[in-house]
């Protein structure tokens, strides 16, 4: 029996938002609108989609001692999130600066902060939130040796997702865990390197013969690509209004990593999660965003 449905491993930061006309370009200033500032991070964001969702869900990452990291705190525990797994100090909060532009389309630069401090030794120390999850996710705003530890302690039976973003060369001890490896077009291409290919099934059948158990490519409004080794299948997306697209990816990601958990075939909880990601981009912010499971019904 599994205390969590999902534990996710990963960053929290705090979302610095500014709206913009256009993004601006190399040696270029342009006025935005009002500051705002919100609670984010990959893995924080994963782990409140989750939960609002319905899942049973804990976080294992990495705040500061400071006002960000008690935003943070706050925002997990609203959402239902366990927090136990959230370490403090050695350094300040990570922090995201987020343009957002009119279509919804966003650029993010990220100061890691605290989340470079999240160790192999943490892992380690995490071992019983390990042992009681049934799915474990994680991203790449975390230093890639701790992700390649939580590999390593994945225990048998567990289920490991991974968005690889920011992308970067994998381990193939990582990938080879991977079950699903979830990636857009901009981490496929990373990733492959100059094999890539021209399409999506061109890189989903790439990635696989990486080594991962199966693949995922997002592909924004136009759904998703699912494909582990008996084929490709497309999944469609809702058609909505996008406000602001931060954070639907993680939303995505976490929809899918529940799913997978309660049973569901990758097809079909890809399905759920494209329809999840749709509702998380009508309304502005991360975290903010996330529907609850009775609102992706209605959508």
């Amino acid at each position: 029996m599994y205390d969590y449905d999902l534990l996710v491993v990963g960053s929290a930061n705090a979302d610095l938002v500014i709206g913009v006309e256009r993004r601006p370009a190399a040696g270029e200033t342009v006025l935005g609108g009002d500051l705002s500032t919100h609670p984010g991070g990959k893995g924080a964001n994963q782990a409140v989609a989750a939960a609002r969702l319905g899942a049973r869900t804990a976080l294992l990452a990495r705040v500061g001692e400071d006002g960000h990291g008690r935003l943070l705190l706050d925002s997990l525990r609203s959402a239902g999130v366990d927090p136990s797994g959230v370490l403090a100090g050695g350094a300040p909060t990570g922090v995201a600066l987020i343009t957002v532009d009119p279509s919804g389309d966003n650029s993010i630069v990220v100061s890691p902060g605290a989340n470079a401090r999240l160790t192999p030794a943490d892992v380690r120390a995490a071992e019983g939130l390990l042992r009681a999850s049934r799915v474990v996710s994680a991203q790449l705003e975390i230093p890639l040796e701790t992700v390649v530890e939580v590999v390593r302690n994945l225990p048998s039976g567990t289920r490991f997702v991974l968005n690889p973003s920011p992308p970067r060369p994998l381990p193939a001890e990582v990938l080879a865990a991977c079950d699903p490896l979830i990636v857009n077009e901009h981490e496929a291409r990373v990733i492959l390197g100059a094999d890539a290919g021209a399409d999506p099934e061109d890189w989903a059948r790439g990635l696989l013969a990486m080594g991962p158990r199966s693949v995922v490519v997002t592909l924004g409004a136009e759904g998703a690509l699912v494909y582990d080794g008996s084929g490709a299948a497309r999944v469609a997306s809702v058609k909505v209004d996008a406000v602001d697209t931060t954070g639907a990816g993680d939303a995505f990601t976490a929809a899918l990593a529940w799913r997978l958990g309660a049973g569901a075939a990758l097809a079909e909880a890809a399905g759920y999660a494209a329809r999840v990601g749709a509702a998380a981009v009508t309304r502005a912010g991360a975290q903010e965003s996330y529907p609850t499971a009775g609102e992706v019904e209605q959508l």
